[in-house]
């Protein structure tokens, strides 16, 4: 048996397209069938996972792997964007079973409900002070331009005890992040690795110096800068696309209620559409079809998600990756809704709803909105 292939949808393409437009390519993958197979940006074919019930399985088959060290041997790791292998750089992204698990008991902690629910107030101060400092300038403000980096690299800087003067610098590394300059990327995450670093200092108390007291015995200080890094791209990433749909929804055209409205959000509009690559350790067999050793697998989360009945949404995985800072997203999400219904309740979108675009850059990257003009005072 062999998966359809559905490379002539062209999956992975640069898309731009109206907010309330039908994804017709993922309708057509899923039409195809529950395991399909496409050519990937580095070339060779990738197998994309569009059935809910595969999916839930693929994510906690520990035949599948992360470590880019099992990634094609063709692939050239800047083109294909790829972290370093797992014995390089260790993280949360590469690493599998029980090192994974040591790991993730480091970080697991930090992220927890009762942590999140302590530092609420917290998050909202800053979500008001940022949304009224735009409030005091121009009348309309493009929330896409001023807000969404800014605000969760506040939270993020703000909880790891980093000085909330190195913003600015933290703005400037995650956009960075998607240079296609040579050696572009690698610089950012130098830099955001340097940045993280200032949280660590000798009076720190942050989630930074706590989390330096918290990882695996014979963790390198620069192993922890990149952990600390891994929080504030992917922490930021997350909620950064998140807020303008979030947003959009709470001042559209139509009422809508706010108690689970962020998590509505994050359902339909995934943060990242597809899963992070993951690899045949071996020849393996899923769904009915032989998959060579070394192959790259995706779950196709905004596809999955988009399924009628498919249980719970996919947004932040599944089984031991499950993302551990999702309790930190819902939160962000929810300050914004709240800060907006008690400070700004005149705020309006400056434009029709239907005229919002969404646009993604292909690859496994996610999709935001282009623009987000917004009257905060009404």
């Amino acid at each position: 048996m062999q998966a359809p292939d559905v490379s002539h949808l062209r999956p992975f393409a640069p898309t731009v397209r109206g907010l309330t437009e039908p994804d017709h390519v993922r309708d057509a993958m899923r039409a195809a069938g529950p395991l399909v197979r496409a050519e990937t940006p580095a070339g060779g074919p990738a197998w994309i996972v569009t059935d809910p019930a595969l999916a839930r399985r693929v994510l906690t088959d520990s035949r599948l792997v992360k470590d880019p060290a099992f990634a094609p041997p063709r692939w050239d790791p800047v083109t294909a964007g790829l972290e370093a292998t797992a014995a390089d750089q260790p993280s949360l992204t590469t690493l599998d079973g029980s090192e994974h698990g040591a790991l993730r008991k480091a970080h697991a902690p930090l992220l927890s409900m009762r942590r999140m629910e302590a530092w609420s107030g917290r998050v909202h101060a800053i979500a008001r002070r940022l949304l009224a400092e735009l409030a005091e300038g121009e009348p309309v403000v493009d929330l896409m331009a001023g807000f969404t980096t800014r605000y969760p690299l506040t939270v993020l800087l703000d909880l790891l005890g980093i000085p909330l003067d190195l913003v600015d610098r933290a703005v400037d590394g995650c956009r960075r992040m998607f240079s296609t300059e040579p050696g572009g990327q690698a610089a950012a995450i130098g830099a955001l690795a340097e940045l993280a670093a200032a949280g660590l200092g000798g009076d720190a108390d942050g989630f930074a110096a706590e989390l330096r007291e918290r990882v695996p015995e014979g963790t390198t200080p620069q192993q922890l800068h990149y952990h600390l890094f891994g929080l504030i791209f992917a922490g930021q990433l997350t909620t950064d696309a998140s807020l303008g749909f979030h947003v959009a929804r709470l001042l559209g055209p139509d009422p809508v209620e706010t108690a689970g409205l962020a998590e509505a959000t994050l359902r339909d509009h995934p943060p990242a559409p597809y899963t992070l690559w993951r690899y045949t350790a071996d020849d393996v067999e899923l769904g009915g079809v032989p998959i060579p050793a070394r192959s790259p697998v995706l779950v196709d989360i905004q596809g999955v998600n988009a399924v009628p009945g498919s249980g719970p949404d996919l947004t932040f995985g599944a089984g031991p990756h499950f993302c551990v800072g999702a309790r930190l997203a819902v939160l962000e999400l929810n300050a914004v809704a709240a800060v907006l219904a008690a400070d700004h309740p005149k705020a309006r979108l400056d434009g029709p709803y239907g005229e919002l675009r969404v646009s993604g850059i292909g690859g496994i990257q996610g999709r935001r909105l282009d623009a987000l003009p917004v009257r905060l005072r009404g």
